[in-house]
């Protein structure tokens, strides 16, 4: 039988032990009276719409996480997948900018994309336009420099051990830093559409010197996407 579900008084109070504030510290943070939130923490008085809405923007919390959030722990589902990342059995991209190396591809519908990536591309120029895609994405560099540029910051150098976390629907680029013939990084992206991967590959052609051995769980056919973005890109290249 399931446990009855926790009021907005519950939720509150939990949601203020996570974070160790006190009642002042959360009025302080949202906006809403002291006197307010002791009312609705002991389930004498609710809150509108535009006050639960001030909440979840005063505190940065989805306003989906005050009515799905349980004061019981969620029972987790154990899939018992497992794949192990061999770049023998990658899926190899290979671009003017890039080489990447997609592993673990035998698993369909993953919610992250584990990637080692060598970067040659040394300017804008040659890159070309910056890319965006869904999610998120982190980045380590195992070799060499790279200058990281992204749409709302200025540029940055990072070394080896050095790593960087975005939001992949930002622009960005990678780039081999000055001095460096190329680099080599290891990143994971994720998102919660399905079609990640479809998603990826269609940033680039799909020029696979080293093809995937068949997958065992049948993730899609990664080959036949968008080759005009490859195109477009060796075209600038020449030019330059």
């Amino acid at each position: 039988m399931k446990p009855d579900q926790p009021t907005l008084g519950q939720l509150l109070r939990n949601l203020r032990a996570r974070n160790g504030w006190t009642l002042k510290e959360m009025s302080a943070r949202s906006g809403i009276p002291m006197s307010t939130l002791s009312k609705v923490e002991h389930d004498r008085l609710t809150l509108t719409y535009d006050k639960l809405l001030q909440l979840s923007q005063r505190l940065r919390i989805r306003m989906s996480e005050l009515f799905a959030e349980s004061s019981e722990p969620d029972e987790t589902k154990v899939t018992a997948r497992r794949s192990i990342g061999q770049l023998e059995r990658a899926v190899r991209v290979t671009t003017p900018n890039y080489d990447y190396h997609y592993l673990c591809t035998e698993l369909r519908r993953k919610r992250m994309i584990p990637i080692i990536t060598t970067i040659r591309a040394k300017s804008l120029a040659e890159f070309g336009d910056l890319v965006r895609h869904s999610g998120e994405e982190y980045i380590y560099v195992l070799k060499g420099q790279v200058e990281v540029h992204t749409e709302f910051y200025d540029p940055v150098l990072l070394g080896e051990g050095e790593s960087i976390y975005i939001d992949s629907n930002m622009g960005h680029a990678y780039l081999a830093a000055p001095g460096c013939d190329e680099a080599t990084t290891i990143g994971v992206c994720s998102s919660a559409e399905e079609d990640l991967m479809s998603s990826l590959l269609g940033l680039h052609g799909t020029d696979q010197s080293n093809p995937p051995a068949p997958a065992n769980e049948g993730e899609a056919d990664m080959r036949p996407v968008k080759r005009r973005t490859l195109d477009r890109r060796r075209a600038r290249s020449a030019d330059a």
